[in-house]
């Protein structure tokens, strides 16, 4: 009972990350309706984004101070209680790096995101987000925080999955096929009038988004070796994104104020259930995964959305289901396998490389023979 305890929590303990990623896209999946929904009511994406941040930021802040300051007061129980161990003083240099990072993964791209949904739809714009594994797969490999040796099976892998999952999100977004009927008369009712429809300024916002956040992700290995708080930086990056999102709606949309009022019932769910679990659990559990798997683990699992998106918009929204869309899940499952099983080969191979080391010296170590007094007595010696 014991073994099978322990064996159980080793398993559980390896597949957090990937736990963690499959609750990050589900629920970024079932955020695509609920801020559809509201924007087609009337709620500003930017008054969102902001507000959505806020409520982020309080949410993570009490677990960022008492959660990380027991962590480094329990790290040194002899010595005085100290906090910089976890949480690095804050400096001008790592002020302006967190403000970018802001900047990158909040304050910018989260504003073109959700803009690029008010043009489009929800299934085009999950479509797009699949670029993002493949850019930062790139960039994490020219910045060498990610290994592709292709002459070795695992780095074919690696390479090949990222582009299959890739092929299969495209096909979602340009391949239809024959359309499967419903079986059911679906729930929920979602419309959007073609007046807000732009098949020009929305896809050009949601590449764009792409492109930004891939930069984002690459950069966040970097932040997290200068700032190891992820609790905290998760804070950082949320007032600041809102700060730079009100700047933003503010000078540059310039909305009226009463845009910032809002008081139906979808609009304030769809900021509070944006902000706790999108920009606080969510963030915290792609900044978490991203430290201990690297920055092409967490965007690998993009592809899922894409799929989620598909089969909640079939069975709870009434969206058609077209053959493109179940090859291209297919697909993206596939590629995803691969990427996963390159990352695991990848894995032993580091371990095993760590274990070399402190084999080969134990090997060399001079071999000591204790002789014990009745050893020295004995007449056989």
């Amino acid at each position: 009972m014991v073994v099978d305890a322990l064996s159980m929590r080793v398993t559980c303990t390896r597949l957090r990350p990937h736990i963690f990623m499959v609750l990050v896209q589900i629920a970024s999946a079932f955020l695509y309706f609920i801020t559809e929904a509201a924007f087609n009511r009337g709620m500003n994406p930017h008054v969102y984004v902001t507000y959505r941040h806020i409520v982020g930021g309080i949410a993570v802040l009490p677990f960022a101070y008492f959660f990380e300051r027991c962590i480094s007061v329990c790290k040194q129980p002899p010595h005085p209680p100290t906090h910089q161990k976890i949480r690095p003083r804050m400096t001008l240099i790592m002020f302006i790096e967190i403000f970018l990072y802001s900047l990158l993964g909040v304050g910018l791209t989260i504003n073109m995101y959700f803009a690029s949904l008010n043009y489009t739809s929800p299934t085009f714009l999950s479509a797009t987000v699949n670029t993002v594994p493949t850019l930062t797969f790139v960039l994490a490999v020219v910045f060498r925080l990610e290994t592709l040796n292709l002459r070795k099976p695992r780095g074919l892998a690696k390479a090949t999955g990222t582009f299959i999952s890739l092929a299969g999100a495209m096909a979602i977004a340009l391949y239809r096929g024959p359309a499967i009927k419903s079986l059911w008369e679906p729930p929920i009712h979602l419309t959007k009038s073609d007046f807000h429809k732009n098949w020009i300024k929305g896809p050009i916002l949601s590449i764009a988004s792409c492109i930004s956040w891939s930069i984002w992700f690459t950069m966040q290995g970097f932040t997290l070796e200068r700032y190891p708080a992820p609790l905290s930086l998760a804070t950082w990056a949320n007032f600041m994104g809102a700060a730079q999102s009100a700047a933003f709606t503010s000078l540059a949309v310039q909305h009226e104020p009463v845009a910032w009022v809002r008081k139906s019932f979808i609009d304030i769910a769809t900021i509070l259930f944006g902000g706790v679990v999108s920009s606080a659990l969510n963030f915290m559990m792609i900044v978490w995964s991203s430290k201990e798997k690297g920055p092409v683990f967490v965007t690998m699992f993009c592809p899922l959305q894409t799929l989620l998106v598909v089969i909640f918009a079939y069975f709870f929204v009434g969206e058609k289901l077209y053959m493109g869309s179940i090859i291209g899940g297919v697909t993206i499952i596939i590629g995803l396998y691969l990427l996963l099983w390159g990352k695991a080969k990848d894995q032993e191979v580091s371990i095993t490389s760590e274990k070399q080391p402190s084999l080969s010296t134990k090997q060399n170590e001079p071999k000591i023979q204790i002789v014990t007094v009745l050893e020295r007595e004995s007449p056989n010696h």
